[in-house]
């Protein structure tokens, strides 16, 4: 590796994210009592679980230049639908598989409208958005469903943790589907076509690749790893509700773009936006152990979200600057000597 590459990743977003998420963590242990405690680290976890969840296939989406706004109303409309079955009596083990097969819907609507009716995918997902919101209270009203099956539901709570760690389940299976997606984005040809309509859609199409397939593709499982994502804030929480996850859209975006991934597509790392989803937990937690309102945490995460748009750019802007002059410095030619 040249002193150059070198200096290349260091400099990359993602690892300056990851290295802020150390600083946070050494500076929360240093100035907040209990805020290193297993108990607390575990609770930060769990509180994040769902928005890691989603993240996944929000990375795979923001790479091909795509973005789903409608995975928040998914999982309340999923989270409603759960509440509904099981007060009308429906056995667990049957109502997690419609759910499932509720978001594959609902994904498979937005793929629908952004593949073969040739709507912009923020556009579709604002609508569905509201849709698939309205949809959850009529199906829940404003009732709250409780009582949910203690054998699901401790699985499902921070307090229950993977046996010798103070990791919660939901985190340990985001972390397997971490890696397993990790895999498919950065070390396969699917990963690879992704990237590629991302930077150029046309392009990509010519070379070969099915770029519709693809996104429809994406969007279902958007769409199913929203809905699960209902299920688990259903259970943890102990009360399905149709407003569950309200706002939720807005943190998983602001996670995915902190990381480093380009909101116009073609760039990225799966690994920057882990590392993104852990530093608005962290932040939050910290924030919280402070006795930070809600509406100042929202406040954070909103700036948070601008930074990681604007300052990519920016940088970006002075390095072509910096380019452009030391290309032209390189033109100017030398006059011979006398």
């Amino acid at each position: 590796m040249t002193a150059r590459t070198a200096k290349t990743k260091l400099l990359r977003w993602d690892t300056a994210v990851g290295i802020l998420l150390i600083a946070v963590f050494l500076a929360g242990t240093g100035t907040t009592d209990g805020f290193a405690n297993t108990d607390n680290l575990s609770a930060a976890l769990g509180d994040v679980s769902e928005i890691a969840l989603i993240a996944l296939p929000m990375t795979l989406l923001v790479v091909a230049g795509q973005v789903d706004l409608s995975v928040a109303s998914m999982l309340g409309l999923s989270s409603a639908l759960a509440g509904s079955l099981w007060q009308a009596g429906f056995a667990f083990e049957l109502i997690v598989p419609l759910c499932l097969l509720a978001g594959a819907v609902g994904g498979l609507l937005n793929g629908w409208l952004v593949t073969r009716v040739g709507l912009p995918s923020l556009a579709v997902t604002i609508g569905t958005l509201t849709l698939y919101r309205g949809l959850a209270s009529v199906i829940l009203g404003d009732e709250a469903v409780a009582d949910f099956p203690e054998t699901y539901a401790r699985y499902a709570a921070y307090t229950e943790t993977v046996p010798g760690t103070f990791v919660p389940y939901p985190v340990a299976l985001f972390a397997v589907l971490a890696v397993v997606t990790a895999i498919a984005l950065h070390c396969t040809g699917f990963g690879r076509s992704l990237f590629a309509i991302g930077a150029q859609e046309d392009a990509a199409w010519f070379a070969g690749i099915r770029v519709k397939r693809l996104k429809l593709v994406l969007f279902v499982v958007s769409g199913l790893v929203a809905s699960f994502a209902g299920i688990v804030y259903t259970l943890r929480y102990g009360s399905a509700r149709a407003d569950n996850g309200l706002g939720l859209e807005l943190v998983v975006i602001a996670s995915v773009l902190l990381g480093g991934v380009d909101f116009d597509g073609g760039k990225g790392t799966l690994g920057g936006a882990v590392a993104g989803v852990l530093l608005i937990g962290l932040l939050t937690n910290l924030l919280t152990l402070n006795d930070i309102s809600n509406e100042i945490q929202v406040i954070v995460t909103g700036l948070l979200l601008v930074a990681s748009v604007l300052t990519p750019r920016i940088i970006a802007v002075f390095a072509e600057r910096r380019h452009r002059r030391t290309a032209a410095e390189e033109s100017v030619p030398v006059s011979a000597a006398p």
